[in-house]
């Protein structure tokens, strides 16, 4: 096969002229105070995913979340009253942290270990000895709230003080299309947690693209080649505000080894067996400004990039599943399915480094997006205009 004529051509320019054709600066792809600013104007400002409803599924059920890139540590909890709430994981005393050990668990109250200061998982204060000496009143003392809201099942905070926008306003259109699929109703989750030395923009722009598929997935054939559309190029592109989308195409013939078609046969006997057709429409969700959620009716999973530092980021996949397992081929089925993901992202990892360790030399001054990387030049787009609109409001450009 001829890898440089393919028989189908991705979306071509004609339509994402809007989007530029400069080269990209480098730096910002390891820089210590572009990633400081887009701390501050990215990450502490926007709607970030940190789990689903799931997780929460019982009363009085809690779960932790450590956020490096604020410093800050989160209780999420479901209340009496069956509300989703986030709170600092912080005593108001003197700052404590309430939950080290546990990232999740049951508690209908919270005590500080130093000076038993205790609240309830609505977040408010409950008791504390000999508490008429600080002359302050209980609700005053209540753990400190984020904002918190969901959306198709995906939990989500926002830092700022006062968010611009709440979570539906913020996805638009995008928010309806997530709620229908699988994943708002999913009941359990696989979760995969990895820690790598890359920008956060650069781990995520790897999965914003198909045109490294036919290079490096050919060991898992995660790109599905062959067909119509030998080099598995995204069928369509979507933009809206600071979210894109891509279409997924579907091999209807795909090459897979026996030892896939043995396990992806399990896979898809447990999806029709709940009336789920393991064929139909992919499409990938990037919302702004690190998650991503593939639409698929096969397997849903989302993908969230944390920023840790200018050259170090958490990844946290998840795949979602909708009833417990019935029985052991179903058990086997997504054990399978949650390795097979492990094992096309391992393919990824190595060139997500390399290309790291090269920007992080100051050999380059730019870098280079073709169509097929659209969505990438989008990213960027974005995060430059926020970052450089943050330095205005802070006397500009900084050393």
């Amino acid at each position: 096969m001829n890898l440089h004529a393919p028989a189908y051509a991705p979306p071509a320019q004609d339509g994402l002229d809007w989007l530029g054709t400069r080269p990209i600066p480098a730096a910002p792809y390891y820089d210590h105070q572009w990633f400081a600013d887009e701390v501050e104007a990215i990450f502490k400002r926007c709607w970030i995913h940190v789990g689903h409803v799931c997780e929460l599924a019982q009363p009085d059920a809690f779960i932790r979340r450590e956020l490096e890139f604020a410093r800050a540590s989160l209780l999420i909890t479901r209340g009496p009253d069956g509300a989703i709430r986030a709170f600092h994981n912080a005593c108001t005393h003197r700052g404590t942290q309430l939950v080290t050990d546990e990232s999740e668990g049951r508690a209908r109250k919270f005590s500080c270990k130093y000076h038993m200061w205790t609240f309830a998982n609505d977040g408010a204060l409950l008791s504390a000895p000999d508490f008429g000496q600080f002359h302050v009143e209980k609700p005053a003392c209540a753990l400190k709230r984020v904002h918190c809201e969901v959306v198709a099942g995906m939990i989500f905070v926002n830092l700022a003080r006062r968010p611009e926008q709440d979570l539906a306003t913020w996805l638009g259109e995008l928010g309806d299309q997530m709620a229908a699929l699988p994943v708002a109703t999913a009941t359990h989750i696989t979760e995969y947690v990895y820690d790598i030395d890359a920008n956060w923009k650069l781990t995520y722009d790897n999965f914003q693209e198909n045109y490294h598929l036919r290079f490096i997935h050919t060991r898992t054939g995660a790109a599905g080649l062959g067909g119509d559309n030998p080099f598995g190029y995204p069928t369509e592109y979507g933009f809206f505000g600071p979210h894109r989308t891509q279409a997924i195409w579907d091999n209807p013939e795909p090459g897979i080894t026996p030892f896939q078609g043995f396990g992806y046969g399990r896979v898809a006997r447990a999806l029709i067996d709940r009336g789920i057709h393991p064929t139909g429409p992919k499409k990938y969700f990037a919302l702004f400004p690190a998650m991503f959620l593939f639409g698929s009716s096969q397997q849903p999973f989302s993908h969230t990039v944390y920023p840790i530092g200018p050259e170090r980021s958490r990844g946290v996949f998840r795949l979602y599943w909708n009833g417990a397992d019935a029985n052991p081929s179903e058990r086997f089925a997504r054990e399978f399915s949650s390795m097979g993901l492990r094992d096309i992202h391992s393919e990824d990892r190595a060139v997500i480094l390399a290309g790291q360790r090269g920007l992080s030399s100051g050999a380059l001054e730019h870098i280079h997006f073709q169509t097929q990387e659209s969505l990438c030049r989008h990213l960027f787009n974005e995060v430059e205009a926020r970052v450089l609109a943050y330095r205005a409001e802070h006397g500009g450009a900084r050393a």
